[in-house]
């Protein structure tokens, strides 16, 4: 995710626009439709010259439509965006939350047992962000033994799994007496809430915009572009080329700038930062249960970048 000050540095945030690869792809779009609107000026005012007339209301009333197209594509692809930033908001609240809470039942000369609690919430969290991706990258998990690390490798739905054995850690506890039931009960809503927000999460990854919604937009804008000429070039002549080429770059700008929003767990430019938070949760829990974070890699931001 691209980390910026509002109203601080306009000029400067405008220079960075290139680097985005949604930028590039906008760019690249625009660029050959500047070609073709440049040829078709070429051809009908230079090498055939003829009265074109296109009535300027049949594009304003075309400009509409697609306004009105645009703006629900925008928000339905935010709406998804800003569900996946409340649903990560939520899972930071109850991974700190289950570590308070079993900061206060866990024995404090049990060093072992809370040592385990935080390195289980801090996989769950760091197994979700990748299990959102292309599947959950079992190397990255920190603090397990080859037997574990075999263990969770058989496994399809690691996050499934986690929570499994954070049940199972708790309810050890409790038959050997170190916690009561109250503390079952205490615990269970934020065991629960693991979970729930993971599926919620999964239910915006696999459930994106219907494809040929998202497509027949794409070749509205295309349409719409290339047949504006028709209407602005006996009032506009040459002048027609840069007008159709930001009218476009307006338009399809609006579309991929959706498109790339829409699954806000990957690794595009404005994505979600889950390893970030991921991150975050890992040290706080850590934190809580006062045990110690073993020596790990140096850890590097996450380039959010388009991935090929």
């Amino acid at each position: 995710m691209i980390i910026y000050e509002t109203n601080k540095h306009f000029l400067g945030d405008i220079k960075h626009l290139t680097t985005s690869w949604t930028m590039q792809k906008i760019l690249r779009s625009t660029f050959w439709v500047t070609v073709a609107t440049t040829i078709f000026c070429v051809v009908f005012l230079e090498l055939f010259p003829s009265e074109i007339y296109a009535p300027s209301t049949i594009f304003s009333l075309l400009g509409i439509v697609l306004s009105i197209l645009l703006v629900f594509r925008t928000n339905s692809a935010y709406d998804r965006w800003w569900e996946g930033r409340k649903q990560w908001g939520a899972l930071v609240n109850n991974c700190r939350n289950m570590a308070v809470t079993a900061h206060t039942i866990f024995p404090e000369d049990d060093y072992k047992s809370r040592y385990e609690m935080a390195t289980l919430i801090s996989n769950f969290c760091i197994a979700l962000k990748e299990h959102l991706r292309q599947g959950t990258k079992v190397e990255e998990l920190i603090h397990l033994s080859p037997e574990e690390t075999e263990k969770y490798s058989q496994r399809k739905h690691i996050p499934n799994y986690i929570t499994t054995l954070i049940h199972q850690k708790t309810q050890v506890m409790y038959r050997s007496g170190a916690i009561s039931g109250a503390d079952i009960r205490n615990m269970k809503p934020h065991l629960q809430a693991l979970l729930d927000i993971a599926g919620a999460c999964e239910r915006i990854k696999k459930t994106p915009i219907p494809f040929s919604y998202s497509v027949y937009i794409k070749l509205l804008v295309l349409g719409y572009s290339l047949m504006l000429p028709f209407g602005l070039i006996r009032d506009f002549s040459y002048f027609t080329i840069p007008l159709v080429t930001f009218i476009f770059f307006t338009f399809i700008g609006i579309e991929m700038m959706a498109a790339e929003i829409e699954d806000p767990f990957g690794l595009d430019c404005n994505d979600l930062p889950t390893g970030d938070i991921a991150q975050t949760i890992k040290k706080n829990v850590f934190k809580i249960l006062e045990v110690d974070l073993e020596t790990q890699p140096v850890e590097k931001k996450e380039l959010y970048d388009k991935v090929f």
